[in-house]
């Protein structure tokens, strides 16, 4: 028998395996005798996209534990905060002290810049305050946990008993989630001499300058980035460039994050994707999900955009999604630079969704680590709500990063690294930031609309935007306003005649004939409303996408089975999927009498006054979990 942990088994979300062979025999004549744990059936893809991420350096969020702060090398810690350039104190416990505040946020995911242990010397006059110089892989940064205990993943395996621990524990007593920062592409730069120097659990493995097993690139810096070659092999900032093409790294490093993930990792943020061959992270995602199917992954290529050929096949193809550098570039120039265009920059972005086979779970953020915040953009703290209102309601996970709900932000140079790092000091509950915050992550939660559905914008000037979100009868519409107070003659919601309240500001509003007239939107006015449908019941919950069908205006998509959920084989019983863009149909299709079954099934084309178009293919065959949530992904075969 294969067993899954506790902590696996009791995931909802399933995917079903392969091994087709395996599932029949078990099926169909099972004998009571034998203790058989179906688990291993199935692979679990966690569900995202209902989710509100918060993004953290923990150095500069809140020091819980001041013992720790001046870590194995005292003279990289300065602990008036004023060296921007070394640590300041932040630590893990810190965060767990914080988790309530986060909660009410309505935080539901937290990602944490690298907790690996770093090197403990200063480059260009700055310590590895940002967790991306990594030196042992299998070692926990003692500046993060409790001074005096052990950072070795292997010797505190069995009693889990470190501050990590603790934070997982906590984290999902509040049914929150935890996103580990890993990277892949490199270690180290040049520390005195000292270069790439790699250590697995405590144990020298690597050295970039006598490297005789071959670890390590050595083709210089980047000097041409238009040069994918270079991009791939040559260093990045001086950093000790791994060779992908060693087995030995492969299997350091995946052997690293699994010891990671069976600490209770819930997802992976993978930094500097770009920097290495997509067929690295094909074999380095299929490995990590085969170990922990109920693991989301997604990797930052940077300023990636729908219309990069590159990012757009890593997005597709790479087995993660991405952060959308896309929408923030576009959004950044909209909102905080004040671009002409507006509006109609973000909805040029978007109108583009269908290039991408899982729009809906691209990461969508306004700021981060690595760009001067938004207000250092533009200070106008309404054009900030402005900002997280669009990210947190239209499509895509949102991630906010720390302290902008505090409107935490130093213009020093710009607001340009590090200066986009400041300590967080305020924990006010009651700014409009932290207020829209809470609020909309509720509705993601509450909505289906918002987080699985489609985008429709209804009114679209540079200073005025219109969009609704639709999913089966679910709908969601957003009015925002960038410019002076304006009154819209006539715009249509797709919302039920009769009246609504604005989730913000508890405002009544009369929709007629399916349109709101004579609309008065102030100046940086957001207005939303949700209308919220009967949910998809069922023992089991299928969510079907599909990808790469080309359908007209009037054609539909549905899906057609060997059970009485997909029609039997009825083409007119089949099950219908819902429009999400040009390339992305999907449904959510509930089992009863099936679930716990076999099942067979395709896709067709519904077309008006012509036969059904039925994939050419031999039907696909799944087993359908006894329960919970299942997960197919598929592409339409000609």
């Amino acid at each position: 028998m294969v067993s899954t942990p506790p902590s696996q088994a009791s995931s909802s979300q399933y995917e079903v395996a392969d091994s087709y062979k395996q599932v029949e025999t078990l099926v169909s004549e099972p004998k009571p005798e034998i203790d058989i744990d179906l688990e291993f059936l199935y692979t679990r893809d966690i569900e995202f996209r209902q989710e509100t991420i918060y993004f953290i350096v923990v150095d500069r969020f809140h020091d819980g534990d001041p013992d720790n702060s001046e870590g194995p090398n005292p003279e990289l810690y300065d602990p008036e905060g004023k060296d921007w350039g070394k640590y300041w104190g932040g630590d893990l416990q810190g965060i767990i002290d914080k988790l309530d505040y986060l909660k009410n946020l309505g935080v539901t995911a937290i990602w944490l810049t690298p907790l690996f242990e770093q090197v403990e010397a200063l480059f260009i006059n700055s310590a590895a305050i940002h967790g991306y110089w990594i030196k042992d892989f299998k070692r926990i940064n003692p500046r993060f946990i409790k001074e005096g205990e052990n950072p070795s993943l292997n010797k505190t395996q069995d009693t889990r008993d470190t501050v990590f621990d603790r934070l997982i524990a906590e984290l999902h007593k509040r049914k929150m989630k935890f996103i580990l920062d890993i990277v892949c592409n490199h270690s180290n730069p040049d520390f005195s001499g000292n270069k790439g120097v790699l250590y697995d659990d405590g144990v020298k493995i690597a050295d970039f300058n006598n490297d005789k097993n071959g670890w390590y690139h050595h083709y210089g810096e980047v000097s041409n980035w238009e040069d994918e070659w270079q991009v791939q092999n040559c260093e990045l900032s001086g950093l000790a460039t791994f060779n992908e093409n060693n087995s030995d790294y492969r299997d350091y490093i995946k052997s690293a994050i699994k010891q990671w993930l069976d600490r209770g990792v819930d997802a992976l943020r993978v930094d500097t994707v770009k920097h290495m061959p997509i067929w690295f992270w094909q074999e380095f995602n299929a490995d990590i999900q085969t170990y922990k199917p109920d693991i989301f992954i997604f990797g930052e290529w940077i300023y990636s955009d729908p219309r990069n050929e590159q990012s757009l096949e890593f997005a597709n193809c790479s087995g993660m999604t991405i952060l959308d550098f896309g929408l923030c570039v576009a959004l950044r120039a909209a909102l905080g630079q004040g671009a002409e265009g507006g509006f109609q920059l973000i909805q040029d972005v978007l109108s583009m969704d269908s290039r991408y086979n899982g729009a809906n779970e691209l990461i969508t953020f306004i700021d981060n680590h690595d760009m001067p915040r938004f207000q250092s953009l533009n200070p106008d703290p309404e054009m900030l709500r402005l900002a997280i209102d669009l990210i947190m309601t239209t499509r895509g996970i949102p991630c906010i990063y720390y302290g902008t709900e505090q409107y935490l932000h130093d213009d020093t140079n710009g607001g340009n690294d590090p200066y986009n790092r400041p300590k967080m000091e305020n924990w006010d509950t009651e700014t409009p930031v932290y207020r829209d915050i809470r609020l909309l992550s509720g509705l993601r939660r509450l909505n289906p609309a918002v987080s699985l559905g489609s985008h429709w914008h209804k009114y679209l000037t540079p200073n005025v935007y219109c969009y609704v979100r639709r999913y089966r009868d679910n709908r969601c519409f957003v009015a925002m306003n960038r410019g002076n107070a304006v009154t819209i003659e006539a715009v249509h919601t797709d919302l039920p005649d009769g009246e609504h309240t604005d989730v913000l500001s508890r405002r009544k509003l009369e929709v007629k004939d399916g349109y709101l007239h004579n609309l008065e939107l102030g100046s940086r006015e957001v207005v939303i409303i949700s209308h919220v449908g009967e949910r998809v019941k069922g023992q089991t919950i299928v969510r079907a996408q599909l990808n790469g069908v080309n359908t007209q205006p009037g054609e539909r998509i549905i899906i057609i089975g060997d059970c009485p959920e997909l029609g039997n084989w009825d083409i007119s019983k089949g099950y219908e999927l819902e429009y999400i863009n040009e390339n992305t149909w999907f449904a959510e299709i509930p089992f009863e009498e099936s679930a716990g079954r076999l099942v067979t099934y395709k896709y067709a084309m519904l077309r008006e006054g012509q036969s059904p178009l039925r994939e050419n293919v031999v039907g696909r065959r799944w087993f359908v979990a006894s329960e919970g949530m299942v997960k197919w992904r598929d592409v339409w075969a000609w």
